[in-house]
């Protein structure tokens, strides 16, 4: 096995910046073959994803984390996408319900150490089930989401995963989104139109107030708007620095070393 690191991919992040966030997924499947897949937590970015995943006709599965307190919003938005746009939809749960997680630890979510122990047992853990299924991840992150994705690359390394995180629509801005929701009319979680700017599990996010950051809703009784559930590495603080193993074959492939596809 070998080490690839996050600066092994600068020159190939570099080149991407122009690619359409089409090409990229193409790209992804076309270097991953079935051991890549999307993660979406059925918010807009995530399902315009899927929605170019479908459009493209790729057999992508999409993972979606079930916490076991998410809007029934939210569980029907991942119900029609599967349905509507023909995806098959992994849902991952976390190993105790909310209620036996309360009886054992109480109510973690009322203090900053609590809440990143709880979404570390309902959002991180169950992710890491499939740690070594997939060699890529489709995210959906952008840069136009502030805050520590502000200058979120397209490829980066998941250390948790050994896997690279592959975020197409890095670059693309909100007027480019809501552009391509509108003349797609992808399918999006009915909560947005409600006032939440971003959308997590029940306990824990409220609308969002006209003038306020995008993620105020999130944790808002913990403030200042800044914490992250974990699930995505680029959102800790600090540079990407690690590292993942990876065959000869994959490092080659990942690197455009003797490939027959270009973009």
């Amino acid at each position: 096995m070998l080490r690839l690191t996050q600066a092994d991919l600068n020159n190939l992040n570099h080149n991407f910046e122009e690619r359409t966030p089409q090409e990229l997924i193409q790209w992804a499947q076309a270097t991953f073959g079935d051991r890549v897949c999307t993660i979406s937590a059925m918010q807009e970015s995530g399902n315009v994803v899927c929605h170019m995943i479908s459009q493209l006709k790729l057999s992508i599965p999409v993972l979606f984390v079930d916490t076991g307190v998410m809007f029934q919003e939210t569980l029907d938005t991942r119900d029609r996408l599967a349905k509507e746009y023909g995806l098959t939809v992994h849902t991952l749960q976390p190993e105790l319900t909310m209620e036996q997680q309360t009886e054992k630890s109480g109510v973690l979510y009322l203090s900053p150490e609590g809440q990143a122990e709880c979404c570390r047992m309902r959002k991180v853990e169950p992710l890491q089930v499939v740690a070594g299924q997939y060699d890529g991840i489709i995210s959906s992150l952008r840069r136009a989401d502030g805050g520590q994705r502000a200058n979120n690359p397209i490829l980066a390394i998941d250390k948790k995963m050994n896997t690279i995180r592959v975020n197409p629509l890095a670059n693309y801005s909100d007027e480019q989104l809501q552009q391509y929701i509108q003349t797609h009319s992808v399918i999006t979680n009915p909560l947005h139109k409600q006032g939440f700017a971003t959308i997590g599990c029940n306990r824990c996010t409220t609308p969002v107030m006209e003038g306020e950051p995008k993620r105020a809703g999130r944790w808002r009784h913990l403030g200042p708007w800044s914490m992250y559930c974990g699930i995505n590495p680029t959102d800790s603080t600090g540079p990407i620095q690690e590292y993942i193993e990876v065959t000869q074959d994959l490092r080659d492939r990942i690197l455009g070393i003797e490939t027959d596809f270009m973009i």
